[in-house]
């Protein structure tokens, strides 16, 4: 599995209130949720995030409340993957049980910027910046939890079993 995207970059402790408010909380709907993906900390991310980008992080991404919405939201909105340096574990287990592909990488939050072109391996995790010609290495995904990401998310993938 691979994700290729331009990259929107975010800081520390972006929060599940930020990814998507609780103003919204009241739809489940994924369609719906991605309207309002990020708006509280970028306004315009949702006009400007096309299918395969990829958000960019610091530290402990996706703190804050257990809800699904947040990963949920992303995912809708296209989003590929989220690389950051440190995930939420809440969040962390909540993107592969969506199936979105999330990366836990230092190096690659510190030397990646927005608008850069990345491509990322999810079977070495490798992650390329294809802006800047360099490559850092991320945490690759056991077979197991590519299964789940590659069916859409934990239900689909016992559902298939």
């Amino acid at each position: 599995m691979q994700a290729k995207g331009t990259v929107f970059k975010f800081g520390d402790n972006v929060d599940t209130d930020v990814i998507i408010p609780a103003r919204y909380l009241n739809s489940s709907d994924p369609a719906e949720l991605a309207k309002h993906c990020m708006e509280d900390i970028d306004k315009d991310f949702v006009n400007r995030v096309k299918v395969g980008d990829i958000i960019v992080a610091d530290k402990n991404f996706g703190c804050g409340s257990s809800r699904e919405h947040a990963p949920i939201a992303i995912k809708a909105a296209g989003v590929s993957c989220v690389i950051a340096e440190t995930f939420a574990r809440i969040f962390y287990r909540n993107a592969i049980n969506i199936g979105l592909p999330i990366i836990e990488c230092p190096e690659a939050s510190k030397g990646i910027e927005a608008g850069d072109e990345v491509e990322i391996d999810f079977d070495s995790g490798m992650i390329y910046n294809r802006t800047k010609g360099i490559e850092f290495q991320g945490q690759a995904f056991p077979p197991f939890m590519q299964k789940i990401i590659a069916e859409g998310g934990l239900i689909n993938y016992i559902n298939k079993k």
